[in-house]
């Protein structure tokens, strides 16, 4: 069994704009004005295209992905819970370890600058995951000296 690839960015853009005109209703409008925020928060950010149709947004490791739904747009933002949100943004997903998400149903107003904020506390905490020496997994062996 092969594990399928993510889309090349440029294709993985165009999917993106393929899924938002689909959608073609609020959930369209929300995903792409999300878009906009995270571009505008991080000029840097690659598109992706994973998991048969998730539209996904990376920076040295994945930020946030952005699921529509029949009665809501869900970002999930993969190691949401070391994240700063005093904004309180983070609605949905709460009880995990790692993730947290954010829903936004119809006529919701999202937060822009707050938004903003997270994703570029993901990215530094994407770059500062990256920065840091792996810990040895071996058991039992003693420390060189």
């Amino acid at each position: 069994m092969t594990a399928k690839k993510a889309a090349p960015a440029q294709d993985a853009s165009a999917l993106i704009d393929q899924r938002i005109e689909d959608l073609g209703d609020w959930r369209g409008k929300a995903l792409a004005k999300v878009r906009a925020l995270i571009h505008a928060a991080d000029p840097q950010v690659v598109e992706e295209w994973k998991w048969m149709g998730t539209p996904v947004w990376s920076h040295d490791g994945i930020l946030c992905t952005g699921e529509s739904y029949k009665s809501h747009v869900k970002l999930t933002f993969l190691k949401g819970a070391a994240l700063p949100d005093p904004a309180g943004l983070f609605n949905s997903s709460l009880e995990g370890n790692a993730r947290r998400a954010i829903d936004l149903h119809e006529g919701d107003k999202l937060n822009e600058a707050a938004f903003k904020k997270l994703i570029q506390a993901a990215v530094v905490l994407n770059l500062e995951s990256k920065s840091k020496p792996k810990a040895s997994r071996a058991k039992g062996k003693p420390s060189p000296k």
